[in-house]
């Protein structure tokens, strides 16, 4: 049995426990522990590549891997920031500059603080030179931390003759799934909150449902993909909310003839009719019916 966690799921502790219970585990290690293994020389920097590698330590693998993409983010992410940054500053100065009852000092704390809430103050420090705020970049700590843009190391105790590096690397990965699935739960789609109930039974029935709806939710997607093909393919191809938004469109009429009611389903249109066959749902034969 092997038991996969993230980073902040499963520590030291846990690990010790599904040893004892003889599971094999897969989870990620945090950044700190990862520069701690680049110090001790257990990992190189020239290890981490957009193809894998894998480091034995003691009874464990390490799988090893930069993900590029994700590289380019942090690194404009943070080039966001030093650009929001330099503009604060400069906001900052203008105004004590245009206003003789502004505390130069009460400004330089204030960003201090933004500097430390973004996470900058590891390489970034501020200072006040003639009541003006300035900001000195060092180049080595940042550089420092820049090595482990994008990059991330798994670790598992499962042997290579059962899951090669490749495969931990997915099976890991497919926690991005799990992750996706409760948000889809929760508040992107299906929306199991705010539902308020009291009964225990009825709290659990509810949760029970939402599930029930992601699996239906999840083979709605699997049909569609095979359709029309993905979002990452083609930024117009079809999702479940557009799918269901056009069916939404199949509603039925009401006739009131002779004191009669009669209720008749219009007839899908091309769109909607190409729609039901990519998810194999057949359209009833009969559209009317008399209330």
């Amino acid at each position: 049995m092997v038991f996969i966690g993230d980073r902040g799921m499963l520590k030291a502790k846990g690990k010790a426990a599904l040893g004892a219970q003889g599971w094999r585990y897969i989870s990620a290690l945090t950044r700190p522990q990862v520069r701690a293994l680049l110090n001790t020389g257990v990992l190189q920097p020239d290890l981490f590549d957009e193809d894998i590698a894998e480091v034995a330590q003691d009874d464990k693998r390490l799988i090893v891997r930069r993900n590029e993409r994700m590289q380019r983010r942090v690194r404009a992410r943070r080039a966001d920031k030093l650009q929001r940054l330099d503009e604060l500053i400069a906001e900052r100065n203008a105004f004590v500059s245009g206003s003789t009852r502004a505390d130069p000092a009460a400004g330089l704390r204030q960003l201090e603080r933004w500097v430390k809430r973004y996470k900058l103050h590891g390489f970034v420090s501020l200072a006040l030179e003639d009541n003006q705020i300035r900001c000195t970049i060092d180049a080595n700590k940042l550089a420092e931390v820049a090595l482990l843009d994008g990059c991330y190391v798994l670790e598992t105790t499962v042997p290579a003759a059962q899951m090669a590096m490749h495969t931990v690397d997915e099976r890991y990965r497919d926690l991005q799934q799990v992750e996706r699935g409760f948000r889809t739960i929760k508040t992107d789609f299906l929306e199991v909150r705010p539902i308020f109930l009291r009964n225990g039974k009825r709290t659990k029935a509810h949760v029970f449902v939402a599930m029930l709806a992601l699996k239906l939710t999840r083979r709605l997607q699997t049909l569609l993909h095979q359709a029309y093909g993905t979002t990452a393919d083609d930024p117009n191809a079809m999702t479940p909310a557009d799918a269901l938004q056009a069916l939404s469109r199949l509603t039925y009429l009401i006739y009131n003839v002779n004191g009669n009611r009669y209720a008749r389903l219009i007839q899908p249109d091309d769109a909607q009719r190409t729609l039901l066959d990519a998810l194999g749902v057949r359209f009833p034969r009969h559209t009317a019916k008399t209330l």
